[in-house]
């Protein structure tokens, strides 16, 4: 199957997802996070703004300020670079892709982020990830040195060959709660 059959077929089966049990499944994810040494030990994580059928990263904001971490979003600039910049909640637009970006352009230096939480629609069982086509992420953590970290569903758990500039994320976290 091509990476874009696969796409379209995740994004149903998300987009598909029963409202309760993904509320249900989220919350486990985020506990399962929450309770990662690297998660207690990290001052400054970086994560995304999801749409509606991913994990719901605003759980995993909240927490994180709660405890006093500092939060990074992500702002796709030209030329296929993507930047994290701090999080505000009133500062932030609606991004060609559909979602909500900050309007900052202060970014932060790489070596500054304890942890990123990468989003991504199928996962394998080494790490290696198919997100949407961009490559951003891919071409961001090429010289990250710090942990990476992905929150995902059993369904887009998928036995695929990475491609050669594919990036593994260091640690999957995969809902058990059978949602």
């Amino acid at each position: 199957m091509t990476k874009k059959l696969w796409r379209q077929e995740i994004l149903a089966q998300l987009k598909a997802h029963d409202p309760l049990a993904k509320r249900k499944a989220d919350q486990w994810l985020l506990e399962q996070f929450i309770a990662l040494k690297d998660y207690k030990e990290a001052k400054t994580i970086a994560t995304y703004l999801s749409f509606e059928f991913e994990y719901d990263t605003s759980l995993i904001i909240h927490q994180a300020h709660q405890d006093g971490k500092r939060i990074l979003v992500p702002k796709v600039m030209s030329k296929g670079e993507m930047i994290f910049v701090p999080y505000d909640e009133n500062d932030l637009s609606l991004s060609s892709f559909g979602l909500k970006e900050p309007n900052s352009n202060q970014a932060i230096l790489k070596t500054d982020i304890d942890l990123i939480h990468v989003p991504g629609l199928i996962f394998n069982s080494k790490g290696y990830r198919i997100g949407y086509g961009g490559g951003f992420y891919d071409r961001y953590l090429k010289d990250y040195e710090g942990l990476t970290l992905a929150t995902i569903y059993q369904q887009q758990l998928k036995e695929f060959d990475p491609e050669t500039h594919d990036i593994a994320v260091r640690k999957v976290l995969i809902d058990e709660t059978n949602a």
